[in-house]
């Protein structure tokens, strides 16, 4: 189901303690301010510099770049790439920047940027047709790891120790073993994130159970934790994201139900070890998360939603289809179908 794949409002609860009411805590209106990229491609790679720079990547070869605000984009992808689905980009800063194109055998491909896209070098072609690569991410701005769905049982790595130049299989004993039917969800470049130096987590659906595996060594070992979020052919963890080593959110659903009323958040304050559903969380599926201090923004093509406590209460303000939502510097991006980016503002 991974190829089909290449296509909140919550009420506020009181919570009584002490007889004492307590609702979840307000938070500014923000908003989507839209900025035309002149192209209906689909925008699944996104990846924000800070509020002037910012990298989106998605369908028919497509990798822009924008310097100022979302002012102008720049079709900046490598020539003879058109046939390719740029699924994930990850971008140091305006110049340098690491995309993946997803797809089985030699369609899965990274290729790095040293001069903000005016030439780029391809550093991977995956070269198994049983591989499928879906997600890249890096610890700083030399390691990093990309995930293919799994192959003789379990989900492979690619790592990379000189910023995505060059990269090498990651043995496949420290993996844990997959569950029949599991792989990873190319919907918006977030099926692979890392907190601090050495911990990385991989989301995951399409198994008896919608899981995250979470490495505590740079991506050389692995285990594997149970989420409440529901899981089946298209359904499962779609993204994961955490604020420091410790607290995280998951997020997904079943894309092929969209409006299903399942639990479609959890959290974690251990690592991802044992997750939890918040009391409130957004209606449907999302496929995008980001953290911006302790304000956690979710996206998906029901509509955006805002928690201001960690993912404890959210409240939803667009209802625009949206893929992937990114925040560096204070500055948070998203990217979605035809076309559409947007910067966040009002948080």
């Amino acid at each position: 189901m991974r190829r089909a794949l290449l296509v909140l409002l919550g009420a506020v609860v009181p919570m009584v303690f002490t007889g004492v009411a307590h609702a979840a805590p307000e938070c500014p209106e923000p908003t989507w301010t839209e900025t035309p990229t002149g192209t209906d491609a689909q925008l699944r790679g996104l990846s924000a510099v800070d509020s002037r720079t910012a990298w989106v990547s998605g369908s028919r070869g497509t990798i822009l770049r924008t310097t100022d605000r979302g002012r102008t984009w720049k079709q900046v992808a490598p020539a003879g790439t058109e046939a390719l689905d740029f699924r994930d980009i990850e971008a140091f800063d305006a110049d340098h920047a690491v995309a993946l194109s997803i797809g089985p055998g030699d369609a899965s491909r990274i290729y790095r940027t040293d001069d903000g896209g005016k030439s780029w070098r391809l550093s991977f072609q995956n070269s198994d047709p049983a591989a499928f690569y879906d997600c890249v991410a890096f610890f700083d701005h030399r390691r990093g790891l990309a995930m293919s769905d799994p192959v003789d049982g379990k989900f492979r790595l690619q790592s990379t120790s000189d910023g995505g130049r060059s990269w090498a299989p990651v043995p496949a004993e420290g993996m844990v073993p997959a569950l029949d039917g599991e792989f990873g969800f190319a919907a918006s470049g977030q099926c692979l994130t890392t907190s601090g130096p050495r911990d990385a987590w991989i989301a995951t659906g399409g198994g008896a159970s919608a899981r995250v595996l979470h490495s505590g060594d740079g991506g050389r070992t692995w285990e594997a934790a149970d989420t409440p979020l529901p899981s089946g052919a298209s359904a499962g963890v779609f993204s994961v994201t955490f604020r420091d080593p410790r607290h995280g959110v998951a997020i997904g659903g079943d894309y092929a139900a969209p409006n299903a009323p399942g639990p479609a958040v959890a959290l974690s304050a251990d690592k991802g070890r044992t997750w939890r559903t918040p009391s409130e969380a957004p209606v449907g599926y999302r496929s995008g998360l980001a953290w911006l201090g302790n304000t956690v923004i979710a996206v998906g093509p029901g509509g955006s939603d805002v928690s201001p406590d960690g993912g404890r209460h959210w409240k939803a303000f667009d209802t625009g289809s949206l893929d992937s939502v990114d925040c560096a510097r204070g500055a948070c991006w998203a990217s979605g179908a035809k076309g559409r980016a947007a910067r966040l503002s009002g948080v």
